[in-house]
């Protein structure tokens, strides 16, 4: 009887909280108040001086701007996750398949590889110009340029992932007539998903990055556009609101990954970030 009630008592017991969910938490909470405490010393401190808006806005300033119809930043904050987001995804893909070509065929690696890294070292701030007079302007263009600067570390950090299988297991599978495909789905994919997530998440800084020099160069939509217009009239909390927004849609693509990487390794296997 004892027995049976020390049983149910244990059951009415909450369970122990996870030490890794804690300290999660623990760190979620510092960081939301580190960043709190420094908008709130930037609004106390920029009031407290009397610097005009034009030099140093104040946070609350810069969220008026929010209200503001003539900026359209739903329209142009749009145009600019679709610019990151398609040239993000197609440099996962294309680096993902080119890195598998790679792995494949030491000829290919050798004919083709060194032509890559080379094209990686021309600046994508010159070659800006060159792929707006090739594809003009427009939605497309700015995608291209991104995914020129996210594809290489996909690429690298994908076959150096590919190359350290267990040469054991591609021959085990080799030996039972299994296809290439096999051996990548079943084998060389789940090695190397863990340096694929490293270069998914340099590319997807780049991705952002890529996105605001495409605009820079020559657009007439998205949130680097419109830093450009509102500095001819020295709109600086504009200014701030457009960088803001470009930072979170970096925060967000950022916290997809690693969300992803959750999910498809154990903890063990994923990597810092």
């Amino acid at each position: 009887m004892r027995s049976g009630m020390e049983a149910a008592a244990q059951q009415q017991d909450p369970a122990p909280s996870d030490p890794a969910l804690r300290a999660t938490l623990l760190h979620a909470l510092a960081t939301v108040a580190v960043h709190a405490a420094l908008v709130l010393a930037w609004q106390f401190g920029v009031r407290a001086s009397g610097l005009p808006p034009v030099i140093l806005p104040a946070p609350s300033d810069i969220l008026a701007t929010l209200g503001g119809a003539n900026y359209a930043w739903i329209a142009n904050t749009w145009v600019t996750a679709l610019e990151i987001l398609g040239g993000y995804a197609l440099s996962v893909v294309v680096g993902v398949a080119l890195a598998l070509a790679f792995s494949w065929s030491r000829l290919l690696t050798l004919a083709v590889f060194p032509l890559l890294v080379t094209l990686n070292m021309i600046p994508k701030v010159a070659l800006g110009p060159l792929v707006i007079t090739w594809f003009s302007y427009g939605l497309g263009t700015n995608m291209l340029i991104v995914f020129s600067l996210c594809v290489f570390p996909v690429l690298l950090t994908t076959l150096r992932g590919l190359r350290e299988v267990e040469p054991d297991l591609l021959d085990l599978v080799r030996s039972l007539r299994g296809s290439r495909w096999a051996m990548f789905r079943t084998i060389q994919l789940p090695g190397s998903l863990p340096y694929i997530f490293s270069g998914m998440k340099v590319a997807a800084i780049l991705a952002v990055a890529g996105a605001v020099v495409g605009e820079f160069i020559a657009s007439d939509r998205g949130l680097a556009y419109l830093m450009i217009q509102v500095q001819a009239s020295l709109d600086t909390p504009a200014m701030f609101m457009a960088v803001l927004l470009i930072t979170l849609l970096g925060i967000v693509l950022y916290g997809a990954v690693l969300l992803l990487e959750r999910i498809a390794l154990p903890r063990d296997a994923r990597t810092s970030g």
